[in-house]
């Protein structure tokens, strides 16, 4: 339950205040994840707090809406001094928290997921039409634009999150924490979302949101929180700052997302893809005759709005999904004959889109994680025996090579950051000795620094004569890497663009559909 807290100093002595928290302390065993954290976020504004994995976000928030107990420290809401003991007294007092692994029935509808637990009832029994009513009423307000008759399971994650947005509305939330609230969506879709969050501001009401994006916390925020290391290192309007300027306080120093230098090195075609076809999962064409190749050396970038097929390519060509029709040779085996585990054997390393549903085992270690793929090569197996010595020697190496924040090789990856445990599905792909990189949205998820971290192991694989074919939703992501980027539309290749030309505005039209007209010579 919400109870009153005795007084305690405030960053504000005013009501216009929506959340203040002083002097929010949290460990876990000897770790400090928040170390004595002031905040106050103003009612009507954006509010983002930004930091790397393992700045103390996540956690902070938790303690706001009351998922973790702070050790120390005092919250006040709308001026008045709180103990948030649970969730559900966090929602009684306003709060809303949508997070970032969504928490839908993929079997109900729309509006029966919004109300669940909370049903709209008459005669006993609930009233489906009032909750649908209720539901499109909620959405057109806030232009959410969802069918509160469609089953969840049969909507794109974009969707999903406005789902889950309307359930933290219809409890009547004040004040919303989005955590990652763009971590799963495209360009357009989250556009569309700060227009939802700028329409919830010119109602009075308040948001916080976590994120990586600088972009997005430039357009849209009109304050910023930086955390570092579990400690706050500023508030500041974010009128007042640059790019670069919240890059240094994240991370200490400088970063580059310039594209990076390259020589010239494609080589021997490694990949070769000819009029390949594919359905999706409800049997309709999502691959409409894609044909090209990934030579040694060379990046090529997959462009596209989600949804258009890159998944589904990506899925044939490790071998998670059929193709209808079509081949791709991979060093003169065809892949579409060739189960998942022989398309590694044959030289391809996959690093998923969805690392929590193809890329890791949540609840085992760190070590075991690594040692997939693998587990029956020396010298991690002698004799059909695993050597758990020297996986652990791998895995630590892993760990400290690819910067993952544990504890140590046994930590179960659940118990990790979703950046980090990006970094472990990297780890463990990267270091495969496969010829052929496929690699989907590496840096979804991922904080600043890490970003260009990978970013440079992707440039280092690429020196070692690497084939890599790169698909991301992030064009400034492909801009930076890709020797050619390769634009997708409704299953179809629409065009390829040198990476050295790549320009936002053409690709854009081509991922609408649109040929842009090309200027004459």
């Amino acid at each position: 339950m919400v109870s009153n807290a005795p007084g305690s100093p405030t960053l504000h002595s005013t009501a216009a205040m929506a959340v203040e928290l002083t002097g929010i302390t949290k460990r876990f065993g000897a770790f400090v994840a928040n170390d004595g954290i002031d905040l106050a976020v103003r009612r009507g504004e954006i509010h983002a707090i930004i930091g790397e994995n393992g700045a103390g976000k996540t956690t902070l928030m938790n303690i706001l809406f009351g998922l973790l107990q702070p050790d120390e420290g005092s919250i006040r809401l709308n001026g008045e001094a709180t103990v948030v003991a649970d969730p559900a007294a966090a929602i009684k007092a306003g709060l809303g928290m949508v997070h970032q692994h969504f928490k839908l029935v993929p079997s109900l509808s729309v509006a029966d997921n919004v109300f669940l637990g909370m049903e709209i009832r008459r005669h006993g029994l609930i009233d489906h039409a009032a909750q649908i009513a209720r539901t499109q009423d909620l959405s057109k307000r806030f232009g959410l634009h969802v069918d509160p008759t469609e089953r969840v399971g049969l909507l794109s994650v974009g969707i999903e999150q406005r789902i889950e947005i309307l359930k933290v509305l219809v409890r009547g939330a004040r004040t919303i924490i989005l955590d990652e609230p763009t971590a799963v969506l495209t360009p357009q879709e989250s556009r569309e979302l700060f227009q939802t969050l700028r329409s919830f501001v010119a109602e009075g009401m308040t948001v916080i949101f976590i994120s990586h994006h600088l972009e997005e916390v430039m357009e849209v925020s009109d304050t910023v929180t930086v955390l570092r290391n579990g400690r706050k290192v500023a508030t500041r309007p974010t009128s007042e700052l640059s790019k670069d300027e919240l890059v240094r306080m994240m991370v200490g120093r400088e970063v580059s997302f310039d594209r990076r230098p390259r020589a010239a090195l494609g080589g021997d075609i490694v990949l070769d893809v000819k009029d390949l076809w594919a359905r999706d999962d409800r049997r309709l064409p999502a691959v409409r005759g894609a044909s090209f190749a990934v030579r040694s050396g060379e990046v090529v970038g997959i462009a596209g709005v989600a949804g258009n097929g890159q998944t589904e390519l990506a899925e044939v060509l490790s071998g998670l999904r059929p193709a209808s029709h079509g081949e791709a040779w991979l060093k003169g085996q065809d892949l579409t004959t060739l189960s998942p585990a022989a398309i590694r054997e044959a030289g391809l390393a996959h690093v998923p889109g969805d690392r929590m549903v193809r890329g890791v085992d949540r609840n085992a270690s760190i070590a075991a994680n690594t040692l997939m793929g693998r587990q029956h090569r020396a010298p991690w197996s002698r004799n059909g025996m695993l050597d758990w010595k020297a996986i652990a020697g791998n895995a630590g190496a892993l760990i400290k090579g690819f910067d993952i924040r544990a504890q140590g090789a046994d930590d179960a990856v659940k118990r990790l950051s979703g950046g980090n445990i990006q970094k472990v599905v990297l780890a463990r792909e990267f270091t495969n000795g496969a010829d052929f990189l496929l690699i989907d949205q590496p840096t979804r998820g991922v904080d600043i620094g890490a970003q260009e971290a990978i970013h440079d192991e992707i440039m280092r694989q690429r020196a070692a004569g690497r084939a890599i074919l790169l698909i991301s939703v992030q064009l400034d992501e492909l801009a930076a890497l890709a020797d050619r980027i390769l634009v997708m539309f409704n299953g179809r290749i629409m065009g390829e663009v040198a990476g050295d030309d790549a320009d936002e505005d053409r690709i854009g039209m081509m991922m609408a559909g649109v040929m842009p007209q090309l200027e004459p010579a």
